[in-house]
């Protein structure tokens, strides 16, 4: 046994540097921005910047947490990084890379803003570049940006409104379980999940998702003025659809990747040449665009499914952890 605890030293020794780490929960390391793509003809280091900010995950204002622990809330981590390239008088425009299912409704429309305030603050434009999903609130997202490029295969669209509910009542009600709750008034326990369903309280609620539905068609016919008419319809009503089909119709400018949508942001930056930074810290500087780097990935769960959470982070919502009664633009494949 020792002469193979002995060889087992010697092979790591000789397969230097061994280093293994594991980093739990959001990083305090400050970021750097590390140069990951360069565009444009000429000689020297270009001082000129395009700053690629990545959002992913479900778009919320709050912290994830899952088996890796909390993770730092999708929209915070963006706004650092605006500010950032607000900061830096060598970022001329921004690349705003999302994969993303969508979010909540308040996440959505926050994010949203932050990205128009950047951009009415700074006069740099920012351009979208959609990954594999930009559904929903992530489409919601990309409504802010000045042009918005998607890969061919990116799945976008999920143009729509969901509010889920769970109700145990009737299984409760077979163990012999009651529950009574006192209320102020009929509709203060509105889809309570532990009181039988009341049809009232769906109607009530359907009328909140119909203002919210009719926000966000409001807001595609407003930022989206190439969008054929005969396709609004289909368009809206919940469907997803490949990159593909979004530009044919005008819900997307352009088809291309990261690459593309650096040269979108250089032309409406008057660049001819450019470097395209990534904003992650020195210990896990990214080494190309498409690097995850220190944007981190926020789980869509708890990574369970299980049935009930009384405290209301999860009842019954499967795989994405929604919680109920509370309104999402969110694609659940």
């Amino acid at each position: 046994m020792k002469w193979l605890l002995l060889l087992s030293l010697t092979l790591l020794a000789g397969c230097t540097p061994v280093g293994v780490s594991i980093r739990v929960g959001p990083t305090s390391e400050p970021l750097v921005a590390s140069p990951v793509l360069e565009l444009g003809e000429g000689r020297g280091t270009p001082r000129d910047r395009i700053a690629m900010i990545v959002v992913r995950g479900l778009i919320t204002d709050t912290p994830t947490t899952g088996l890796l622990g909390e993770s730092t809330a999708p929209i915070d981590e963006m706004v650092k990084q605006l500010k950032m390239a607000a900061a830096d008088d060598n970022v001329k425009a921004v690349v705003l890379r999302i994969d993303s299912p969508g979010g909540t409704v308040a996440g959505s429309e926050t994010a949203y803003l932050e990205v128009r305030d950047f951009i009415e603050k700074t006069g740099k434009p920012v351009v979208i570049s959609m990954g594999e999903v930009a559904t929903s609130g992530g489409y919601y997202l990309a409504l802010a940006g000045d042009h918005i490029v998607a890969e061919p295969s990116t799945l976008t669209g999920s143009i729509g409104v969901i509010i889920p509910t769970f109700n145990a009542s009737e299984g409760l009600g077979r163990l012999g379980i009651r529950t009574r709750f006192i209320t102020s008034g009929p509709n203060k326990d509105l889809a309570n999940p532990l009181a039988p369903m009341r049809d009232g309280h769906y109607e009530i609620l359907e009328d909140v998702l119909r203002d919210y539905y009719a926000s966000f068609l409001s807001l595609v016919l407003r930022r989206r003025p190439g969008l054929i008419p005969e396709e609004v319809p289909a368009a809206t009503d919940g469907r997803v659809m490949t990159g593909n089909t979004a530009a044919a119709i005008g819900l997307v400018d352009s088809l291309g990747g990261v690459r593309k949508a650096m040269q979108e942001a250089m032309t409406r930056a008057s660049l001819e040449r450019a470097v395209l930074v990534r904003y992650g810290s020195s210990a896990n500087a990214p080494r190309t665009a498409y690097a995850i780097a220190e944007t981190p990935r926020p789980l869509l769960a708890d990574q369970s499914t299980s049935l009930m959470r009384i405290d209301g982070a999860s009842l019954g919502t499967g795989a994405l952890g929604l919680r109920p009664g509370v309104g999402y633009y969110v694609w659940i494949p």
